[in-house]
């Protein structure tokens, strides 16, 4: 459903009462937490190594396609501009020029942008904020360029088609055997649309960021703070049809790179409202990551937290690198133990992948940073290899790590 066709009556009202609000909203007071010298050595040691593969992998990169992961056979897995994760490699490269300002990466990162660009116009996919603001949006951050804005807000207008209000959420897939899929994943293309709110001044955006955000509280969360990965509705009355898995070991299953995605999805909303209930929701999430039974002492999770095969099962390095980024914010938005304990659990996730357990040698891995990810276990699809998005968030956290512990 178009809610930018006949919806200009939804439009005005939230445009007026959701902009006041968030223009209201007092700025999130960061508490700050102080980085340990020898972590930060390892960082910057991870991070030097990151440049080093990237550009590598700058010269191996058809000029046409993206990188992706590790085929069986060993070969690079590269895939075109419509895959989901194809805004991760020149977002990571961005991210690399912020902390060494290497013009070669800055070249890149550019060159890459020209192939996503199109993206912006993709009505089909819930993940155009991984495709478009992990990638154009960090452009934007640090050029100005305004066609990088309106590249943005266009790709906001065509996410906010997928919006469905009386189900009162963005709709995943439009494939596969399920009516209005919800996928705990969709949480982190809020961001977008909540940019492009304050952006654009149309509070629009943002509305529907919020109601999807409620939403997916009230539907994909079990009494122990766990997800459920598909939350299945029917789009004409909203009622839930089904509580399923995609990627996880059952239904019933903690999928970890679901419990991830809801912690930073939820980290994120507060940030950008301050509202107290996504505080909550994911300090919720938090406790069950960092107090699950099955959580490795390396703190890298399995790629289930209910995995069958455990302690054998293969980590989830992606898993760890998206928590690890999230519980850094997170810890700047509590206080007293409760901050140092998030800070200081994102501290251990960042040494383990920073250590050779998990952190490719230069010229291997086919030129990823990270080791040991999964991407969909159940359907024998990149199981322990390195990942695009892996790469991009273990950078995010690095950095967030070095800027917020100072």
């Amino acid at each position: 459903m178009n809610m930018y066709s006949g919806k200009q009556t939804f439009k005005l009202f939230t445009g007026t009462v959701l902009l006041a609000a968030l223009t209201a909203l007092a700025p999130v007071q960061a508490q700050t937490q102080k980085a340990k010298p020898a972590l930060v050595k390892q960082a910057n040691q991870a991070l030097d190594l990151a440049v080093k593969q990237y550009k590598l992998m700058a010269q191996h990169l058809p000029d046409s396609l993206l990188p992706r992961s590790t085929n069986k056979d060993g070969s690079l897995m590269t895939s075109n501009s419509r895959w989901w994760c194809s805004g991760f490699y020149p977002g990571t490269l961005l991210y690399l020029y912020e902390y060494k300002k290497d013009a070669s990466l800055k070249t890149e990162a550019l060159k890459r942008l020209a192939l996503i660009e199109n993206e912006k116009n993709n009505k089909g996919t819930h993940d155009l904020g991984f495709m478009m603001y992990c990638s154009f949006g960090n452009a934007y951050r640090l050029f100005k360029d305004p066609a990088y804005k309106e590249v943005l807000l266009t790709s906001a207008r065509s996410l906010s088609t997928r919006f469905n209000p009386t189900v009162g959420c963005i709709k995943s897939w439009d494939h596969g055997a399920f009516t209005f899929p919800v996928i705990i994943d969709n949480m982190m293309n809020l961001e977008l649309l909540t940019w492009a709110s304050r952006t654009s001044g149309d509070g629009s955006f943002a509305k529907i960021a919020k109601t999807h955000a409620n939403t997916t509280i009230k539907n994909h969360f079990r009494p122990d703070y766990s997800s459920y990965h598909v939350i299945d509705y029917d789009g004409a009355t909203g009622a839930v049809l089904q509580k399923k898995t995609h990627q996880g070991a059952a239904d019933s299953s903690a999928w970890s790179r679901g419990q991830a995605w809801g912690l930073y999805g939820y980290t994120m909303m507060y940030r950008e409202t301050k509202d107290k209930a996504y505080l909550d929701q994911a300090r919720h999430i938090a406790d069950f990551i960092l107090n699950n039974p099955n959580l490795p002492e390396d703190m890298i999770p399995y790629w289930d937290y209910d995995a069958p095969g455990i302690p054998d099962a293969p980590r989830d390095a992606s898993a760890g690198a998206v928590a690890a980024s999230a519980l850094l914010e997170l810890s700047r938005y509590t206080t007293g133990k409760d901050a140092a304990r998030y800070w200081n659990a994102a501290e251990k996730m960042l040494t383990s992948l920073s250590s050779p357990a998990y952190l490719a040698k230069e010229g291997e891995n086919n030129d990823f940073i990270l080791m040991h990810s999964v991407g969909s276990f159940p359907h024998k699809s990149e199981v322990d290899v390195p990942l695009s998005y892996a790469d991009y968030y273990f950078v995010e956290a690095l950095l967030r790590y070095k800027q917020w512990g100072k």
